[in-house]
């Protein structure tokens, strides 16, 4: 819920702690954002533009596939990779199995310590993802943060443990300094700065990224924006300035979908934005049902240095 997250938000204004005043959010400065009746909050700067964020149509697709099962090995990959780590992870004060030369101030700020690091999902969607992990790790909260109003609506009720916030990737994101444990970025805008901001010295994320082989059968057959070979590489080389790789490994597996499968697959990413109805009709009807289907992505692991 909402509330569990509250120590851990801070004002997208003037980046001071918000506290609770009946049925809105307020810092000392007096900035306050209202609670939605749905269960999120929106801390998105006033000047904020949300035309890029999914649209109700995209995030019911998103919901459906999911729901479905289709890309439950990458979750299951997500919560194995999450409590391996976050048991194997370095303290601040340099405790734990690695260490490495403290570059930076370490602990916790004024009003998080003794509080368990956060967990939280940039770009989190509907939250799928988020509550996989959280069922993985009991105790820990999660703050689900995305662009999309209708992805939060969802988020806010996928786990009695998230916490849903609108907010734009691209800019200071509204939690205080040091307050993930671990953060998730799947198939979402990754921002490395803030990443570094937010994340406690030893803290990780853990991104998922498609390879060139992800549904490249229905790149093919229906013509959707295709991954760039090199797209790994590249984000490494984004975030190296602010995290170290500490691990990656593949995913992939094959699905078997159904043309209604298929176009949920489409409706629910970029391609969406993209691709003429007709035009998808005509080639829909020329695949097989079901159709076997490749799903390749890259579970990479990057942690903030202590």
């Amino acid at each position: 819920m909402l509330q569990d997250i509250e120590p851990y938000l801070a004002c997208p204004h003037c980046a001071q702690a918000l506290t609770r005043h009946e049925r809105s959010l307020r810092c000392p400065a007096g900035h306050s954002f209202d609670l939605a009746k749905q269960g999120y909050v929106s801390l998105l700067a006033g000047d904020a533009h949300t035309g890029t964020g999914d649209t109700a149509e995209m995030v019911a697709a998103r919901a459906d596939f999911l729901t479905a099962g289709h890309y439950r090995p990458i979750a299951d990959a997500l919560a194995e990779a999450a409590t391996a780590l976050l048991e194997a992870a370095p303290s601040a004060d340099g405790a734990g199995p690695e260490t490495t030369e403290t570059t930076e101030t370490t602990g916790s700020p004024d009003g998080l310590d003794g509080l368990d690091g956060l967990v939280v999902d940039l770009g989190a969607g509907t939250g799928h993802y988020l509550a996989h992990v959280l069922d993985a790790l009991p105790g820990r909260v999660g703050a689900a943060l995305d662009i999309s109003k209708f992805a939060l609506r969802r988020a806010a009720k996928a786990h009695p443990r998230i916490g849903a916030v609108v907010c734009d990737a691209w800019r200071p994101l509204p939690l205080r300094d040091a307050s993930a444990e671990l953060m998730l970025n799947v198939f979402a805008p990754r921002n490395g700065p803030e990443i570094r901001r937010v994340l406690r010295p030893g803290g990780t994320l853990l991104l998922v990224s498609p390879t060139a082989n992800h549904l490249r059968e229905l790149v093919d057959a229906l013509g959707l924006l295709s991954v760039d070979e090199e797209k790994q590489r590249r984000i490494d080389a984004k975030l190296g300035p602010y995290l170290t790789p500490v691990d990656q490994r593949s995913v992939e597996f094959t699905l078997r979908l159904s043309a209604q499968d298929v176009r949920t697959v489409v409706g629910m990413g970029p391609s969406a934005w993209h691709t003429d109805a007709d035009r998808l009709a005509a080639a829909l009807a020329a695949l097989p049902e079901p159709v076997e289907v490749s799903a390749s992505v890259t579970v990479a692991a990057y942690r903030r240095p202590l």
